[in-house]
């Protein structure tokens, strides 16, 4: 299956099952959580209006030209009194703008005399250097939209409006296991045929920057009843992620039990690394696994299972930027999978890791972004590529 069927798929899947459970949390803990509501202004921000400057608030109909006589002095967070008809008021940036004045004029442009009145040496115009009422957002008026992931900018544009808490949706309840009797935990001693599991601490981190809930299931081993079993006991949770024993081998006994016991919606992709992917459902739970190799993980992860995981908290923008910069590469061979290639910008180009194995995960340490190389496709030295930011896809 194409990459983009396979999305749309997920993602198809995944708005027919949103997490619609709530909650509601104080504003400093939302960093990362979806927006369960719109987010809709209670006031005019700014609440009035203010001096976008340090200078002079005057009202041109009074003026002619002359210096003008300083009233009064306004800092912000004062309550100014009315202009006086033919003076200025000293006034600072975010001060709030005395009624009666139209105009704010820049202290570099104004020259102090000695007697203390106010000459202005360049034109002015109505509404300089004044932020109007209302600026950024009036009353009533949808600030952010429902499924809005928050961060740190859109925390601070919900306490510029007042909110001190914001309803949120709950956590995506994640059970992340690995299989493979090749498999050992790190800071064991590895025995003949053993590996370190590196995929585990690889989603259970990923998934924690995401948002959501981990239970770590550990490692199943190769046995078909152990698996039907452990699978059986994770029944509370919104999705079950593993990693390996999902392809047509005789031990891959995760794609055995799905194909017993469950439903399998969708297996074997047009990717490279990552084809072995499969959905399904295992007594009604979802489970997306994932190849085990790491590299393949990690593609897969990022372009497949974190936008269904966004999709279903209601987050509708899941797919990350991808901008086109020139390859500072040769591909002379076409294949027939889409290829996502572990790569860095250098000098505005593309370059490559020299080992694009699925099992190497050093070339994603080492690299800055997923290189898109299209099937069917050849290149040469300077051709567009797409270019997808590790950045965009890992929080």
């Amino acid at each position: 299956m194409p990459v983009e069927a396979a999305l749309a798929r997920l993602l198809e899947m995944a708005g027919a099952t949103p997490i619609l459970q709530r909650e509601r949390l104080p504003l400093a803990q939302v960093q990362g959580r979806v927006l369960a509501d719109d987010l809709i202004s209670t006031l005019d921000l700014p609440p009035w209006p203010n001096s976008a400057m340090d200078g002079y608030a005057l009202r041109l109909g009074d003026w002619t030209g002359e210096a003008l006589v300083v009233s009064q002095k306004i800092f912000a967070g004062n309550a100014p009194q009315p202009l006086q008809s033919g003076t200025c008021a000293r006034i600072f940036t975010g001060a709030p703008v005395p009624a009666g004045a139209d105009c704010v004029e820049m202290q570099e442009n104004a020259e102090v005399q000695p007697d203390g009145r106010v000459a202005f040496t360049q034109s002015l115009k109505v509404g300089q250097n004044i932020r109007p009422q209302g600026q950024e957002t009036t009353a009533g008026e949808q600030v952010l939209v429902a499924g809005t992931r928050l961060g740190p900018i859109e925390q601070g544009l919900a306490a510029s409006l007042g909110c001190a808490e914001l309803e949120v949706i709950r956590k995506v309840r994640v059970a992340v296991l690995s299989t493979g009797d090749e498999l050992i935990e790190p800071g064991q001693p590895l025995g003949p045929g053993q590996i370190y599991n590196s995929n585990r601490v690889l989603l259970c981190s990923w998934l924690q920057r995401l948002g959501c809930e981990v239970i770590d299931a550990g490692i199943l081993p190769d046995d078909l009843p152990t698996t039907r079993a452990r699978l059986g006991e994770l029944n509370d949770v919104d999705l079950i992620l593993s990693t390996g024993g999902v392809s047509v081998g005789e031990a891959d006994f995760l794609g055995i039990a799905l194909r017993e016991e469950g439903e399998l919606t969708l297996w074997k992709l047009a990717i490279k690394p990552g084809k072995p992917l499969t959905f399904g459902h295992f007594r009604g739970v979802p489970v997306i696994g994932l190849p085990g190799n790491p590299a393949s993980t990690l593609v897969t992860f990022a372009l497949l299972t974190r936008p269904y995981l966004l999709r279903r908290q209601g987050v509708q923008d899941v797919e990350p930027l991808k901008f086109q910069v020139p390859a500072g590469f040769d591909w002379p061979m076409a294949g027939n999978r889409r290829e996502y290639l572990r790569g860095r910008l250098e000098n505005g180009r593309a370059i490559i890791y020299k080992n694009q194995s699925s099992g190497v995960l050093r070339s994603a340490a080492w690299a800055e972004g997923l290189v898109e190389v299209r099937e069917d496709r050849t290149l040469v030295e300077g051709e567009l590529v797409g270019f997808i930011p590790l950045s965009e896809v890992l929080g």
